[in-house]
């Protein structure tokens, strides 16, 4: 079994940016699909075509997406300004302290639980090789497939959705050095490349599906690059081009299509290239169109409102700290040999546990840890924190 979903990527908006608060939220709603998605996992071990959310991989395509859109709504523009140091700081201040904490808690569970039937090289690791596998993923550098200390060859093997954030990061080092300073043309023909690697690899690929870049392995590298690429640029793209307008109720429309997507059954059985094409068509067509949907709208009534924003916030923290329950919960499930209609409890457990450890994290150790970094690295922006949690009032309170 291998995670496969990526975190969310928040960015900052100026404050004289619009702020799309459906966008936010819509980030949450996929988040905790994805949870869902991994929790659902452990009964479909080793066949996707099991899974009963069965799309919920998909995810980290539209958070790709929904990344690109946002860097380029939030810097397109600011770049006679800030520098490439300015906006490195930014994403790192942003990003990297949930990292940390994603990796603190992947060490405690795994020196809790090792599942050896699960996870068939936890029994030989010894301690101090588990202590250099969370310091390297303090910095997200990668590990090769050599440094494996759990047998799923994860490029962060105590926290295995943190290969999604190393992708993230890579699509920031493009956008910086090479994607800001293109012209339209050129970036529509960069998406039409990505977007025909995208539909071959998803329609011609041994499993006729975008599952995978979990690993440093060469194609399961060569996934994430193919998964990255045309999101990103095409998030880009609509950024620069469309005009958003009004959508009435677009925040319920588009998270029940969101849903919809990523829980929609297998496509094609033996047939497998038909899921492939579900699969192209979902991110080539559909997440455009929910991303352009929730820009075209606000979240309407204080109670709808209210749930858009707890979405938002705790969506990038249950991504990058929900994962090492699930490595606890999936061994326990594979291990025992328990069945979903005696496990569903614990499962809930998980969810809730998920959203509880992602919202303590955000408000008594993410939010103030950016501040003080804010603070200490970012100066010449300190007149910009203004709001109660100290931070700029931007969207999701981002750094």
């Amino acid at each position: 079994m291998k995670t496969d979903t990526l975190p969310p990527s928040n960015t900052s908006f100026s404050d004289s940016k619009s702020h799309y608060e459906i966008l936010d939220a819509l980030r949450g709603v996929a988040a905790i699909m994805v949870v869902v998605f991994h929790i659902l996992e452990a009964f479909s071990f080793g066949d996707h075509r099991k899974q009963i959310i069965n799309h919920g991989y998909l995810a980290v395509d539209f958070f790709f997406l929904l990344s690109g859109f946002v860097i380029s709504h939030a810097y397109d523009d600011r770049w006679n300004t800030m520098t490439w140091q300015d906006f490195f700081k930014r994403r790192l201040i942003r990003l990297h302290p949930m990292i940390i904490m994603g990796m603190i808690i992947g060490v405690i569970g795994f020196l809790s639980y090792t599942f050896p039937e699960v996870y068939t090289l936890s029994r030989d690791v010894s301690f101090g090789r588990v202590m250099l596998v969370m310091l390297i993923g303090f910095t997200l550098f990668p590990l090769p497939v050599s440094m494996d200390i759990r047998g799923w060859i994860e490029m962060h093997p105590l926290n295995g959705p943190a290969w999604s954030l190393f992708f993230e990061y890579i699509a920031n080092i493009l956008y910086a050095f090479l994607l800001r300073k293109i012209s339209n043309t050129v970036l529509a023909v960069l998406v039409a490349l990505a977007g025909f690697a995208l539909v071959h690899w998803a329609v011609t690929g041994p499993s006729g599906d975008l599952i995978g870049g979990w690993s440093l392995d060469p194609l399961q590298f060569r996934i994430g690059l193919t998964r990255l690429l045309f999101p990103f640029l095409a998030g880009i793209l609509l950024a620069r081009v469309s005009k958003p307008g009004y959508i009435k109720n677009a925040f319920v429309w588009c998270s029940l299509l969101l849903i919809l997507v990523l829980a929609f059954p297998r496509v094609g059985g033996d047939r497998l290239w038909l899921n492939g094409i579900y699969d192209s068509l979902s991110v080539i067509v559909v997440f455009p169109v929910i991303i352009y949907m929730g820009a075209s709208g606000t979240i309407e009534g204080k109670g709808l409102l209210r749930i858009g924003r707890f979405l938002g916030d705790i969506s990038y923290p249950i991504y990058i700290i929900h994962y090492p329950l699930i490595y606890i919960f999936t061994g326990w499930v594979i291990e025992d040999k328990i069945p979903l209609a005696e496990a569903w409890p614990v499962g809930l457990l998980v969810l809730v546990a998920s959203l509880l450890i992602a919202y303590s994290s955000l408000k008594w150790y993410d939010i103030p840890v950016r501040k003080w970094l804010t603070e200490r690295f970012m100066k010449k922006n300190k007149k910009a924190i203004t709001n109660a949690s100290g931070l700029p009032p931007t969207s999701n309170q981002n750094g």
